[in-house]
């Protein structure tokens, strides 16, 4: 008879072990199952791990990398009487039958050797997964949970993760020396697994998932960055400086795959960080296919924001594109200074930062009028209840340039507690909305994203102008270099905004004067 253990296993408990040893060394004698039944008594023949979730790490739902849970599992093993057998279980989305797939995983990866079935297995499991296996005639021996009083009677291995997370001595704590079991405390203190998971479950700026935001359409996603990745490399091609290249932020690795084709630069090796799990398993995908022209391209899932992803006084060039205002925007503006702090260590002496990104206007606090036009679509629409993302970017493409206004103003960064400042003034019969020149161009430069909306309204661009980014700078010891520059999107100006919208600034006359469109854009070149 085999025992399956699945779950996640970031760690495995002082109690999982004496249990685990109790059921072999007593060969199943006075265990009861999950409906108190009592059990046969009879030899057991090993103990398999289902470690689920195997290809996610450094989630807030699974920090903990597969090879160091496994590693965790062989060093609980070897003091118990049977072998011990470890399987990953990767996650592949929604599954209605996840036990049959969990059990026909463990069939291929073994090459037929361990064929569970309800006949030679009993499931351990305290949690409600334990329903669909008792769908497919399972036996299930509860562990922590007491289906009498209906409680968990022993610690949950996450409950000692989430312990760790909150406690900065995580290693003299009474409470998580009793409940770990020495194998899990060996292995996290080794690798320094406490310290990496208090970073992941603190960090505000990730997901569950490893996710900046759970309401970005991936597809939509990453066409975006292959359709502007040319015109980035194009851009910032002239100012990479060889050796050591880092890609932060690098989506799905399109930058780094045009730099590779790059004969400057065919000695260089590269590295990209992506804090997306989504992303960054397409840009091992693509390592896989073979579609970076360098071999020595490596891909991290690592958050920028809470360390250094590179080696301090490493890199020669670190490119990021459209991500410094993703900082600012799910995070703080403390968060944007340690990355900016974050990159100036990484960088060696000489070693240049490429900032690729959106900007404020320069008189960002000046009052200005903003026209809207009310005839370029419809004013009067109801917001659908409910509506998915394809219905919400189908209604806001009905909508005139002012109804989308008004529904900008009641949605941008409605999440974090912000009320978009505006009045309705009328000069001369028409109307205008009052706000600052800032938040003019918040709407004026996101008003068209309608395919991510809700993601979209999170974040903020025109937060810092230039004079802004150099202060900040310099403040952390870099410089900025001349050749750094603003630019206007003129593609964005003329389909987007001439005709719908026009900037306008308050006269003594009480003639509103036309302003010309700011610029929305920067790359800058911070050097050490």
């Amino acid at each position: 008879m085999y025992l399956l253990i699945p779950g996640r296993h970031h760690l495995l408990t002082d109690f999982q072990f004496k249990y685990l040893n109790r059921l072999i060394k007593c060969k199943l004698e006075g265990e009861k199952d999950v409906y108190g039944n009592p059990l046969a008594a009879q030899e057991i023949e090993g103990v398999i791990f289902a470690v689920t979730s195997a290809n996610h790490l450094g989630t807030k739902r699974n920090p903990v990398p597969f090879y160091l849970r496994a590693m965790i599992i062989q060093e609980f093993s070897n003091s118990l009487d049977v072998p011990v057998y470890v399987y990953g279980i990767d996650d592949v989305g929604v599954i209605t039958d996840f036990p049959e797939y969990t059990v026909k995983t463990i069939r291929h990866s073994s090459e037929g050797v361990h064929a569970l079935t309800p006949a030679n297995t009993l499931v351990i499991c305290s949690t409600g997964v334990k329903e669909m296996y008792l769908q497919h005639g399972y036996t299930i021996l509860p562990a922590e949970w007491d289906p009498a009083s209906q409680q968990f009677t022993q610690p949950m291995p996450w409950d000692i993760v989430k312990l760790v997370a909150q406690t900065g001595e995580w290693r003299k704590n009474k409470t998580v020396l009793d409940q770990m079991h020495p194998a899990s405390f060996k292995i996290w203190s080794r690798y320094r697994v406490g310290e990496k998971v208090q970073h992941i479950l603190k960090d505000p700026i990730i997901g569950a998932d490893g996710d900046l935001t759970a309401t970005r359409d991936y597809n939509v996603y990453v066409k975006q960055m292959d359709d502007i990745a040319a015109q980035k490399y194009k851009e910032t091609a002239p100012y990479i400086q060889p050796g050591n290249i880092g890609d932060i932020g690098c989506a799905v690795g399109s930058w780094i795959k045009m730099a590779c084709e790059d004969d400057r630069l065919h000695e260089c090796d590269f590295y990209g960080i992506e804090v997306s799990r989504h992303l960054y398993d397409i840009c091992l995908q693509r390592k896989h296919n073979g579609e970076f022209a360098n071999p020595s391209v490596f891909f991290s899932q690592k958050n920028a924001v809470t360390s250094l992803v590179f080696e301090a006084g490493s890199m020669n060039t670190i490119h990021t594109s459209s991500l410094t205002h993703e900082i600012e925007s799910y995070g703080s503006r403390e968060d944007l200074i340690q990355f900016i702090h974050n990159r100036y260590n990484e960088l060696v002496p000489g070693g240049v930062w490429i900032n690729r990104d959106v900007v404020g206007p320069e008189n960002k606090e000046e009052i200005i009028l903003l026209w809207l036009n009310d005839t370029d679509g419809e004013n009067d629409l109801p917001m659908p209840e409910n509506a998915t993302t394809h219905e919400l970017a189908e209604y806001l493409g009905k909508l005139s340039t002012l109804s989308l206004f008004k529904r900008f103003a009641l949605d941008f960064r409605h999440h974090e507690g912000f009320q978009l400042p505006h009045e309705w003034v009328t000069i001369e019969g028409k109307t205008y909305a009052q706000l600052s020149m800032q938040n003019a161009c918040e709407f004026l430069f996101k008003k068209d994203y309608h395919d991510n909306w809700l993601s979209e309204m999170h974040e903020t661009f025109c937060f810092w102008n230039y004079e802004d980014w150099k202060s900040a700078l310099e403040e952390a010891g870099l410089r900025l270099d001349a050749l750094s520059t603003t630019w206007r999107n003129e593609w964005i100006v003329n389909n987007r905004l001439e005709g719908k919208v026009q900037l306008m600034r308050p006269c003594k006359n009480n003639v509103p004067l036309p302003i010309p469109f700011p610029v929305s854009h920067m790359l800058l070149l911070a050097r050490k």
